[in-house]
């Protein structure tokens, strides 16, 4: 059961007190409407706490929904079950990272401009943004469709069926980076210039109704945009390699969507909760209404979960992203030891040469999952679980 501490009503048996004392400063601030909401995964970020959700009125902090603007996740149930796939050897992993560029800055490569064209037509125009430089709409365009870094990846997963999955996590790469840091910087300035005194200088907000609101309101939104539709992208990339690698590029029988789900958890959006129209601001949270699909990975080394919202009131129809970090990356890196992690990872084809620049995503960097669903039973209902066969993360 939830535990209200403060104006934090908190979902998690395992959060840090530091969190909590982080997640009271945002609660206080006087045009949140309603408690803040603290998911199971929760812990601190930079301002807001990543695993919260925050209701406001008549302004928003750009922090609270984080420098990549709509990050999430995307997951496709498949018609294929576990004796179609190809043995390791077979160079399925190969063939993803060949199609989905990954690690910081990467971008595709275009081998002529029809090349280009093609590649970008599922762009999302950049009208809607509100000022794009003419190098940030070249970003945009040789960065869509490409992963990124950290805690992003691809995998190809099998369900409690042996029904195969494939998930991936990316976000709204440079682009959503650059417009969310020059709006934290915006939001900052004018705190200064009204003499505005905050607990955290990062949770420095915009007054709804001003210029400097409507312009971030415009760009998050054409990032969310950007951010889906890059995942979209990814997803359609690996899926086709998938196809090819079973000899169901050709067929008519198999290789098909079953469904797919496609979730920000990086966001906000006017929603209507206990009786008010407001910002709800969903950092490392995703929407969880009744009936709503959602995708919860743990690690690269532990299960992923397919659930069904609950639409739980108190939460305001929300649940957690994921397991959550336990230790820093700089933490992780210090602590755990390479082999303890390369044998987390057996029986996975993953990109083990390379387990040192990996070691901050090791599954012994994350919050326990199953605790972590088992702490939000009230919020959502497990569909499927599923486990690895496949992972490819970006690194450099």
């Amino acid at each position: 059961m939830p535990e209200m501490i403060g104006n934090v009503l908190s979902w998690g048996s395992d959060v840090e007190h530091n969190t909590i004392e982080q997640a009271a400063k945002a609660s206080r601030l006087p045009f949140v409407a309603g408690h803040l909401a603290l998911m199971p995964d929760a812990h601190v970020g930079m301002g807001a706490t990543i695993g919260s959700v925050i209701p406001t009125t008549g302004a928003v902090i750009p922090s609270a929904i984080g420098v990549d603007i709509g990050c999430g996740m995307v997951a496709v149930e498949t018609d294929l079950v576990a004796g179609d796939l190809p043995d390791a050897a077979d160079g399925l992993s190969s063939r993803v990272a060949a199609v989905v560029p990954s690690g910081v800055g990467k971008s595709h490569v275009f081998a002529s401009e029809w090349d280009r064209e093609r590649h970008t037509r599922k762009v999302p125009p950049d009208t809607g943004a509100s000022s794009l430089t003419g190098r940030q709409v070249a970003k945009i365009t040789a960065q869509f469709g490409t992963l990124g870094s950290g805690n992003h990846f691809v995998e190809v997963c099998l369900d409690e069926r042996d029904v195969v999955w494939v998930v991936l996590h990316s976000g709204s790469r440079g682009i959503g980076n650059q417009l969310a840091t020059q709006h934290i910087e915006t939001a900052k300035g004018l705190m200064k210039k009204l003499v505005i005194s905050l607990e955290d200088p990062d949770l420095a907000y915009l007054v709804e109704g001003t210029p400097e609101f409507h312009a971030y309101i415009a760009d998050m939104l054409w990032a969310q945009d950007y951010a889906r539709a890059n995942r979209d992208a990814m997803m359609d990339a690996v899926l086709a390699q998938l196809w090819e690698s079973v000899g169901a590029a050709d067929r008519a029988d198999r290789g098909h969507e079953v469904t797919r789900i496609n979730c920000h958890h990086n966001y906000t959006e006017r929603e209507h909760h206990l009786g008010k129209d407001v910002w709800l601001t969903r950092k490392g949270a995703i929407r969880a209404r009744t009936g709503d699909l959602g995708v919860i990975p743990g690690s690269m080394g532990t299960s992923t979960f397919i659930v069904r919202g609950k639409g739980n009131a108190a939460s305001y129809q929300s649940c957690s992203h994921g397991a959550g970090r336990r230790l820093s990356r700089g933490r992780a890196r210090r602590e755990i030891p390479v082999a303890e992690f390369v044998t987390s990872m057996s029986g996975r084809d993953w990109q083990a040469s390379k387990a040192d620049a990996l070691l901050d995503e090791a599954p012994q960097a994350y919050k326990d999952i199953d605790r972590v669903m088992a702490d939000q039973a009230d919020l959502v209902t497990v569909e499927h679980v599923l486990h690895q066969v496949l992972n490819y993360k970006g690194t450099n």
